[in-house]
């Protein structure tokens, strides 16, 4: 069996009784980063754990070999924060595994998408998840001018060190815009900024942050 285990944003308390106790049970943990995951079961006392990776440079080959893992013994699958199978590889295995009539069971957690919903103090019914843009410059060009077309709120998000650069394509394609930018949600240093992309980048004061953005609707 494979059960999907959101882990913390940020505070390593904030992690469900359910959460700890498949992890403490399980035979395998699939995970993105050993480091990570080791440095969270051990503050909360788990140790002794068999580790296997699958992040983006895992071939589908890599991907296959773990279904056997998912059929034969109890396995959790984690990502280095929130909820896997959400914008990372973890879908695939997910996918192989019902391919596979494998039962997979999913323990809720912590979710920093919601987290930024909730932040907003705006009811939206409606948005757009993009999630992360292409890296690739074009491609994003083209990405951000199709956005552009889009009236309703839009939620994006990427990696630490392309904040800023995630902040300057919003400025060059939504300088009209309001925007709601949270920075390390549920860490010590959370911070949370709302305004026009000038506004933004005057105030931001760290060059890289786990972040998500989330633009108003035009």
């Amino acid at each position: 069996m494979l059960h999907l285990v959101a882990t913390p944003i940020g505070d390593t308390s904030e992690i469900t009784l359910r959460a700890l106790e498949i992890l403490k049970s399980c035979d395998v943990i699939i995970c993105e980063s050993t480091k990570e995951a080791s440095k969270l079961l051990r503050a909360h006392g788990i140790t002794g754990k068999t580790y296997e990776v699958l992040d983006e440079h895992s071939t589908p080959e890599d991907k296959a070999a773990l279904i056997p893992l998912c059929a034969n013994k109890n396995v959790a699958l984690v990502s280095d924060c929130g909820t896997p199978g959400f914008c990372d590889p973890g879908a695939d295995i997910v996918r192989l595994c019902r391919q596979k009539n494998i039962p997979v069971k999913s323990a809720l957690g912590a979710s920093a998408l919601m987290g930024l919903l909730s932040l907003s103090g705006q009811r939206l019914d409606e948005f757009v998840f993009r999630g992360f843009l292409p890296a690739e410059t074009e491609s994003r060009g083209k990405a951000l001018k199709e956005l552009t077309k889009e009236k309703r709120a839009i939620i994006l998000m990427d990696t630490p060190y392309r904040l800023k650069k995630t902040l300057m394509d919003m400025k060059e394609h939504f300088s009209n815009r309001r925007f709601l930018l949270t920075l390390n949600l549920s860490q010590e240093e959370e911070t949370v900024i709302e305004g026009h992309i000038e506004y933004l980048l005057s105030n931001l004061r760290v060059e890289k942050a786990e972040f998500m953005l989330l633009v108003y609707p035009g």
